[in-house]
This record gives C-alpha cells, structure tokens and sequence, in this order.
C-alpha cells in the first residue's frame, strides 16, 4: 500500500475508532447510572421469589452487557484500563449466574462465552479462556437431557460457539494450551 493509501486508511481507522468509543461510552452511561443500579435495587427490594429472579437475570444480562461495551473498548485502547473493567464485570456477573441459573441458561452461557473470549483475545490468557469455556459447556452439557426443546435449541447455539472457539484455541497453532484438548469438551 502506498503512503497516501496508508494515511487515508489511519485516518478512516481513527474516524471509526472515535465514533465506537464515543457510542460505548454512552451505552455504558446508561447501563452504570440506570439499568444495572435500578435492577439491583428491585431485585434486592422483591419479596417474591419469581420476580426477585427475573430482576437477577436481568443484573446479570446488564453486567455482560456492561462487560461486552468496555470489551470492545479495549479492543480500541489497550492503556485506559478497560480491559480489567471488562473482566471486574463479566466476573461480578459469573458469580451471579453460577449461584442463581442453570447451566443450560442462556444468559449464563452467553456470559460464559463471553468472558472468555475476553480473556483469550483481550487480557491474553489462554489457559483461563479455555478453562471457562470448557467448565461452561461441560456443566451445561450435563443438564441438556432435562430441558424443553426451544431451551434446548438456545443452549447447543451458545455450546456450539463455545465449542467452536475451543476448536480454535486448542488447535496446533497454539502448543501451549496442549492440556485442554477439543475431545476433553465432548
């Protein structure tokens, strides 16, 4: 590529870069000053049971969702600390999910997939992202024989991707993750 095709090409970067940044944050204004304090603060007013779990599904969900935005925030600025914002919420919502959902949830699995993916291409630690992703299918994976057919359908999809990026990451081109192998998650 020439110099003037290089510049252009920085220079459309830096346009996307800015207008995502500037978009995630205002996701992220949202989810930290409204959704995520107002659904703590139901789900620890309710009494009832079913409608304190709905209002912890949805912590859950807005905590990945928090997770994903400074995720891709990371993606854009590896010197903010965004990364180490990402894993602190993925793993809030983890201890969340893995006491209160099933394994088979999607929410849970989504979550999952999630942070690992965070931590093999964002914090670059293979072992734990294999090790999530694994320990998320393998529990999972134990619980599908007792789930109705749509739920069903929704697990295997978030498994598969799961699955998929055990393939990917346990594959020859990365010797060190020899320990977890894609038939240890079958």
């Amino acid at each position: 590529m020439d110099t003037k095709s290089s510049d252009l090409a920085k220079g459309y970067l830096d346009v996307i870069a800015k207008e995502t940044t500037g978009i995630c944050k205002e996701v992220l204004e949202i989810l930290e000053t409204q959704l995520i304090p107002k659904a703590t603060e139901l789900k620890d007013a309710e009494s009832d049971a079913e409608k304190k779990g709905s209002l912890l599904q949805s912590c859950i969900f807005y905590l990945k969702m928090a997770g994903d935005y400074y995720r891709y925030l990371a993606e854009i600025d590896k010197s903010q600390g965004y990364d180490k914002k990402a894993q602190e919420l993925y793993l809030e919502g983890t201890e969340l999910a893995n006491g209160t959902l099933q394994p088979t949830d999607p929410i849970r699995l989504g979550l999952a997939l999630n942070l690992s993916v965070c931590y093999y291409e964002i914090l670059g630690d293979r072992k734990e992202a294999c090790r999530l992703a694994k320990d998320a299918f393998d529990q999972a994976i134990s619980k599908l024989d007792k789930l109705e057919e749509v739920q069903y359908k929704d697990a295997t999809l978030i498994m598969q991707l799961l699955r998929d990026n055990l393939t990917l990451w346990t594959t020859a081109d990365n010797p060190d993750e020899e320990d977890v192998t894609v038939a240890d998650a079958e």
